[in-house]
C-alpha cells in the first residue's frame, strides 16, 4: 500500500487536525493563575464568548489559525487558509468568490449565505438580513491577527444566520514593530502589505493589504484594496478599542466551463464563457468597545456602524441583468459579566440594529435563447425596492461551577426582526412599463409594499467535565435559527406574489473530547444535527420553506511532534448530510415530484482534510509540505452525477537571512494535477466546473523595524 493510499484511509476514518497549536488555558481565573507547562501554549479566543476564553477548555468545535500560521500561507483567498480547519469547505470560485459550508453542505442560492455567520472582530460583516455569499473578501483576513471558527450552532450571543458555524477575523491590535511585504506570483499575482504602529497609553495600529492579480483564466483578474486601523486607550477605570476597515474589490469574473471532466483539458481550464462578467465591491466598517468596570461585573458596549455596496453581472441568468445593492446599518451589543455567586458567572446583554437597503436589478439588452426565454426576460428593469429592517435581541448565559472538575453551562437569546418593504415599481410581474409578457407573464414577479415581522430563540447548554489540568470532556444541545432573507422575501419569481416562509432551524448534538497527552494534541468531536424550515425555489419556481436535512460527522484535529524539529498534523472531516424529506425540487416526466428522501446533498463530500509536516531545518529556515484530500461528492439532489474528487500537495517555506527579514516561496499544486475547486450540474448546462490552478510559484518577503 503506497503512503498515499495509507493517509487516504485515514481520511476516511476521521482525518482531521489544524496547523495550530491549541493552548491550555481555561476561562476562569484559577486556570490562568495555573502552572505553567511547557511547551504547550495559550490559544485564547472571543468567538464563542465574547471575552477571552481558552479554546482548549471552551464546551465547543473551536479551532484557530495564528498569525504564525497565517504569515507562512500567505493566503490570496479566504478558502486557502480555512482549509486547515475541520468541518470547513469552502469552495473557491473565480477571483475573490467562493461558495461557503461549515459543518454542512455547500449551500448555493439567494440565502445560501444565511446558515453561517461571519464577522470580524465579533460584528457580523453584514446585517442579519442581507448576507451575500462571498461576504469574506470584506474582511480583512490577508492581516488577521488569528482567524476563530465556532463549528456548529453558534451561542447564545449570535442570533440569526449562526446555525451551522461562526468565522470571526481578528485584525491586529498595536505591534512592537512596522512591517512592509511584498508577493509576486505567476499568472500576474501582487501584493504590497504594511503596518504602521504606535505604541502609548494612546496606541494605534494601521495595516493595509493591495493586490493585483491578472487571473489565470482568460479575460479574469481582480484588483483589491484593504485597510484596517486600530485605537486603544487604557486607564484604571476604562479601556477604549477602536477599529475600522475599507475594502475596495474590482473584479473581472470568469464563469463555469461546461462539459463532462473539461477541467482537465489544460486549454478549456482557460477558457472564460463570460468575459463581460464583473463584480465591483465597497465595504466600510466603523466600531468602538468600552469596557467599564461596575463593582464586582463589567459592562461590555460596542456601537458600530456599517456601509456595503456592490454592483455585479449576473452572468449566469438568461438575459444577464445587472444587480445593484447596498445596505448601510448602525447597531450596538451591550453584555453585561458578572459572578452571581461564588460558583456561578452570569453574561447578560441586549444587542440591536437598524439597517436601510435596497436592491435593483436591470437588464440591459435583450434576451438571447427560446422564444419562451425572449417572452418572459424583458429588456429594462426588473426589481426595484428598499428595505429597513430592525433587529432586537435580548440574552442570558450562566457558568455554574458544579465541582472541580465539572462545570455547566446555558443560557437563551429572544430575537425579533421586524422587515417593512417598499417596492419602488409596479406590483406583479409586467414589464417595468406596465406591458405584459407572454406565455402568462414576466419571469420576475415584484410583490407589493409590506412589513414582515419575525421572531425566534436559540438555546445553547453544555455538561463540561474537566479529568485533569490537559483532558475536555463535553456534551453541548443547541438550537439555533435564522430569518429569512430579503431577498427570498421580495426578489420573487413567475406567480408568486406573497412568501409564507418561517425561519430556518437547527437541532443540534454534539460529543466532544480535547487535550493535551504528553507531546500529542488533539481534539474530537461527534455531532448530530437535524434542520427544519430550510428554504429553497421550487418546481413552481415559489420560495417556500418545506426542506428538511440530517447530518452528522466526526471531526479529528491532531497535531504530534515526530522529532524536536518535525511537526505532524493532521485535520479532516468524515460526515453525511441528507435530505431528510422530499421537497419539490424537480418533477419527473410525469409531473410527480422525484424522491431524494435519504439522498446526500448536492455538494457534500463525506470526507476532506489534510496531512502536513513542518520541519524546522535550523532557527531561521523552515519548510512544510502539505498534502490536502477533498473527498467526491455528487452534484445533483438526485445523486445522479459525481464529481471524482481531487488531491493536491503543496510546499511552503520561509527563511530569516537577518533578524528583521523574512523570505517566503511557496509552490502550489505541486504535482500539477487537473482539478476542479467547484463541480456542479444543471439540467441546462449538464456538469460544470470552476477548473483550479495549475503548479503557480510565489516569492516574498517582508521587513521589520
Amino acid at each position: 500500500m503506497t503512503i498515499a493510499n495509507i493517509l487516504n484511509s485515514l481520511l476516511r476514518v476521521c482525518a482531521m487536525a489544524c496547523f495550530v497549536s491549541q493552548g491550555h488555558a481555561a476561562e476562569r481565573q484559577l486556570y490562568r493563575d495555573a502552572v505553567e507547562k511547557p511547551p504547550v501554549i495559550e490559544e485564547i479566543i472571543t468567538a464563542a464568548t465574547r471575552r477571552p476564553a481558552a479554546a482548549q477548555t471552551l464546551p465547543a468545535s473551536v479551532s484557530v489559525l495564528s498569525r504564525d500560521v497565517l504569515d507562512l500561507i500567505n493566503h490570496a483567498h479566504i478558502a486557502d487558509a480555512v482549509e486547515r480547519i475541520a468541518g470547513v469547505n469552502l469552495q473557491r470560485g473565480n477571483g475573490q468568490e467562493y461558495l461557503p459550508a461549515v459543518r454542512s453542505p455547500i449551500l448555493t442560492g439567494a440565502g445560501g449565505c444565511a446558515g453561517f455567520q461571519m464577522t470580524e472582530d465579533g460584528i457580523a460583516l453584514r446585517a442579519a438580513g442581507f448576507c451575500n455569499i462571498n461576504e469574506l473578501f470584506e474582511a480583512h483576513t490577508e492581516a488577521a491577527e488569528r482567524i476563530e471558527v465556532l463549528r456548529g450552532a453558534g451561542t447564545v450571543l449570535y442570533g440569526s444566520n449562526a446555525m451551522h458555524g461562526v468565522i470571526n477575523v481578528i485584525t491586529p491590535e498595536v505591534s512592537a514593530f512596522n512591517t512592509i511585504g511584498i508577493d509576486m506570483g505567476e499568472y500576474g499575482l501582487s501584493r504590497l502589505k504594511f503596518s504602521l504602529n504606535s505604541k502609548g497609553q494612546h496606541s494605534m495600529a494601521v495595516q493595509g493589504t493591495l493586490t493585483q492579480d491578472e487571473g489565470y483564466r482568460d479575460t479574469s483578474g481582480y484588483g483589491q484594496q484593504k485597510i484596517t486601523a486600530r485605537y486603544s486607550y487604557a486607564s484604571d477605570t476604562i479601556g477604549i478599542a477602536m477599529g475600522f476597515t475599507a475594502v475596495n474589490l474590482n473584479q473581472e469574473t470568469a464563469g463555469y466551463i461546461t462539459g463532462l471532466d473539461a477541467y482537465k483539458d489544460p486549454q478549456r481550464a482557460r477558457e472564460n464563457p463570460n468575459p463581460e462578467a464583473f463584480r465591483d465591491a465597497r465595504a466600510v466598517r466603523l466600531w468602538s468597545k468600552v469596557r467599564i468596570p461596575v463593582g464586582v461585573g463589567e459592562w461590555m458596549i460596542t456601537p458600530y456602524a456599517r456601509s456595503t455596496e456592490m454592483d455585479f453581472l449576473q452572468h449566469f441568468l438568461p438575459g444577464k441583468p445587472q444587480e445593484e445593492n447596498g445596505q448601510y446599518s448602525v447597531g450596538l451589543q451591550t453584555s453585561y459579566f458578572a459572578p452571581f455567586s461564588k460558583s456561578v458567572d452570569l453574561t447578560a446583554g441586549v444587542d440591536a440594529e437598524y439597517t436601510r437597503a435596497f436592491l435593483k436589478q436591470t437588464q440591459v439588452n435583450p434576451t438571447i435563447g427560446s422564444a419562451f426565454l425572449q417572452a418572459t426576460i424583458p429588456q429594462g428593469k426588473h426589481y426595484d425596492y428598499a428595505v429597513d429592517a430592525l433587529q432586537i435581541a435580548p440574552f442570558i448565559h450562566f457558568e455554574w461551577l458544579l465541582s472541580d472538575q465539572l462545570v455547566a453551562t446555558g443560557g437563551g437569546r429572544y430575537e425579533f426582526m421586524s422587515y417593512d418593504y417598499v417596492n419602488r415599481m409596479l406590483d406583479g410581474r409586467s414589464r417595468d412599463d406596465g406591458t405584459l409578457c407572454g406565455f402568462g407573464g414576466c419571469r420576475y414577479s415584484r410583490p407589493p409594499s409590506a412589513v414582515n415581522d419575525y421572531d425566534n430563540y436559540s438555546l445553547d447548554a453544555t455538561l463540561r467535565y474537566q479529568t485533569d489540568n490537559d483532558h475536555t470532556l463535553y456534551l453541548r444541545v443547541a438550537r439555533a435559527f435564522r430569518a429569512p432573507q430579503a431577498t427570498e422575501l421580495y426578489r420573487l419569481q413567475r406567480g408568486q406574489q406573497v412568501t409564507d416562509l418561517e425561519p430556518e432551524k437547527v437541532h443540534s448534538v454534539e460529543l466532544g473530547f480535547k487535550g493535551i497527552h504528553n507531546t500529542l494534541n488533539y481534539a474530537a468531536t461527534f455531532y448530530q444535527m437535524a434542520k427544519h424550515n430550510v428554504i429553497f425555489r421550487d418546481v413552481a419556481f415559489r420560495n417556500v420553506s418545506d426542506g428538511e436535512t440530517e447530518h452528522q460527522g466526526v471531526e479529528l484535529e491532531i497535531s504530534y511532534p515526530l522529532a524536536d524539529s518535525v511537526m505532524l498534523s493532521l485535520n479532516g472531516t468524515y460526515a453525511r448530510h441528507k435530505y431528510a424529506n422530499n421537497p419539490a425540487l424537480f418533477r419527473d416526466n410525469d409531473g410527480n415530484v422525484i424522491a431524494i428522501k435519504g439522498h446526500d446533498v448536492d455538494s457534500a463530500p463525506r470526507y476532506f482534510g489534510g496531512v502536513r509536516a513542518l520541519w524546522e531545518v535550523s532557527s531561521s529556515t523552515r519548510v512544510e509540505v502539505e498534502w490536502s484530500s477533498m473527498g467526491s461528492y455528487y452534484l445533483d439532489p438526485e445523486n445522479a452525477h459525481r464529481y471524482a474528487g481531487h488531491r493536491l500537495v503543496n510546499i511552503r517555506s520561509s527563511w530569516r537571512p537577518r533578524s528583521n527579514t523574512t523570505v517566503y516561496a511557496r509552490v502550489l499544486n505541486v504535482a500539477n494535477r487537473a482539478y476542479a475547486k467547484r463541480a456542479d450540474f444543471t439540467t441546462f448546462t449538464g456538469e460544470r466546473y470552476f477548473p483550479g490552478m495549475p503548479r503557480r510559484v510565489t516569492l516574498g518577503f517582508d521587513v521589520r523595524w
